[in-house]
C-alpha cells in the first residue's frame, strides 16, 4: 500500500502488455525498417539526385531528413491508437477503470497513471526506431540517446489530450475521424517529409503551434546537430504544455465519469 496509486495502475497495464510485448518490440523494428528503406532509401535517393536538395536540406540527405523524424511520428500512431480503443475498453466494456474507483483509487491517480502506461509505450517504440536507426551512418550518432526522451514527450502530448476525449464518449464512432482528420494530416504537414517552410505561409504557421512539429524539430536537431539550447528549451515547453493540458482535462473527465 505504500507504493504511489498511479504506479499501482501501472503495474496492472504491465502485466496485461506482458502478453504482447513480443508483437510490439519486433513491430517498433519492423516498421521503422520498412518505411526507411521505402521513403528514405528509394525516395531519398530520388530526392538527393535532385538540383534542389542542397538549397533545402543543406548538408543533410533526405534520408537522415525523413528517418529523424520517425522517432516522433511514431511514438504519436502508437500512443494515439493506445488513447483510443483499448482505453475505451476501460470505461465502456471491460468497466474495469470504474472498479478500480470503486477501491482507494481517484480519477486523478488513473490520469497520472495513464502518463507512465503511454509514456512506457512510446519509450519502447521509439526506443526501436533508435535502434534501428543506429544501424546507418548518417543516423548514428549520441543524439539518440536525448531524442528518444523527447519521442516520448511527443507521444505523450498526443495520448493525454486523447485520453480524455476517450473518457468522454460512450461510443467509439469517432475514433476513426481523429486518426484521419488529426493524427494524419500531421504526419503528412507537421515536417516529417519536408520543412514547413515549403508549405503554404497560413499551413506553416498552423504547422508551428502541433506538437508534431516541435518533436520533428528537437529530434532532428538532437541527431544531427543544429539544435540550440534555447530552441529546445521552447520545443520541450510546447510539448510539456499539451501533456500538463491533457493531463489537467483527463482528471476533469475521468472525475466526471467515474464518481457515482
Amino acid at each position: 500500500m505504500a507504493t504511489p496509486a498511479a504506479v499501482r495502475i501501472a503495474e496492472r497495464e504491465l502485466l496485461l502488455y506482458r502478453r504482447i510485448w513480443r508483437e510490439n518490440v519486433i513491430g517498433a523494428f519492423v516498421q521503422p525498417f520498412l518505411y526507411l528503406v521505402g521513403v528514405g532509401v528509394g525516395v531519398g535517393s530520388l530526392i538527393d539526385d535532385g538540383g534542389d536538395r542542397a538549397a533545402i536540406l543543406g548538408e543533410t540527405s533526405y534520408f537522415a531528413f525523413y528517418a529523424t523524424a520517425l522517432l516522433a511520428t511514431t511514438a504519436m500512431f502508437n500512443t494515439s491508437q493506445e488513447a483510443l480503443w483499448p482505453t475505451m475498453d476501460g470505461f465502456r466494456w471491460s468497466n474495469a477503470f470504474r472498479g478500480m474507483i470503486g477501491t482507494p483509487l481517484e480519477p486523478r491517480d488513473l490520469a497520472t497513471a495513464f502518463l507512465l502506461t503511454f509514456g512506457g509505450r512510446a519509450l519502447v517504440t521509439s526506443g526501436g526506431v533508435a535502434c534501428v536507426l543506429a544501424l546507418f551512418p548518417s543516423t548514428r550518432s549520441l543524439g539518440l540517446f536525448g531524442a528518444v526522451p523527447a519521442a516520448v514527450l511527443c507521444g505523450l502530448a498526443f495520448a493525454m489530450p486523447i485520453a480524455a476525449w476517450t473518457g468522454s464518449r460512450d461510443v467509439d464512432n469517432t475514433f476513426p475521424a481523429i486518426l484521419r482528420f488529426v493524427v494524419m494530416p500531421m504526419f503528412l504537414f507537421g515536417g516529417a517529409f519536408y520543412p514547413v517552410e515549403q508549405l503554404p505561409r497560413a499551413l506553416e504557421v498552423i504547422a508551428w503551434f502541433t506538437p508534431l512539429w516541435h518533436a520533428i524539430e528537437l529530434c532532428r536537431g538532437l541527431v544531427l546537430g543544429g539544435v540550440d539550447t534555447g530552441s529546445a528549451v521552447g520545443h520541450v515547453s510546447v510539448l510539456v504544455s499539451y501533456i500538463a493540458a491533457g493531463w489537467l482535462a483527463c482528471t476533469i473527465v475521468f472525475d466526471r465519469r467515474l464518481r457515482p
